[in-house]
């Protein structure tokens, strides 16, 4: 696995979650949505577990709507429990962000622990 795909993987969830509360979308739509941020590499095909397992886990509810071009799709949209996921996911991304960027940037640390 690249160390692209590593550092996505644990962020792929939270931008899934925060795409789904912004509107509704069916797995492709979102899979574009991901490729316009500039998350190219990032498949239909890993897109979809994800899917499933926050469907598992009730964060999301799928629901099958017509399509104004063939077959139905199944559109995407976010549980109470989804968004009290998202609002923690974005505390803990937060969290790291800052102090990562000031590490990779050559900060000094703000403070020295105790021994």
């Amino acid at each position: 696995m690249s160390l692209r795909s590593q550092l996505l993987k644990g962020i792929l969830e939270g931008c899934i979650l925060s795409i789904i509360a912004r509107e509704t979308v069916y797995g492709y739509e979102l899979s574009m949505k991901l490729q316009q941020f500039g998350l190219k590499d990032v498949s239909e095909g890993s897109i979809y577990p994800i899917l499933l397992r926050l469907q598992k886990e009730k964060l999301i509810r799928g629901e099958m709507r017509p399509s104004p071009a063939g077959p139905k799709r199944k559109y995407y949209y976010l549980t109470s429990k989804g968004q009290e996921a998202l609002e923690e996911f974005l505390h803990e991304w937060k969290n790291i962000q800052g102090p990562v960027e000031e590490i990779l940037q050559g900060g000094k640390p703000s403070w020295t622990p105790k021994n």
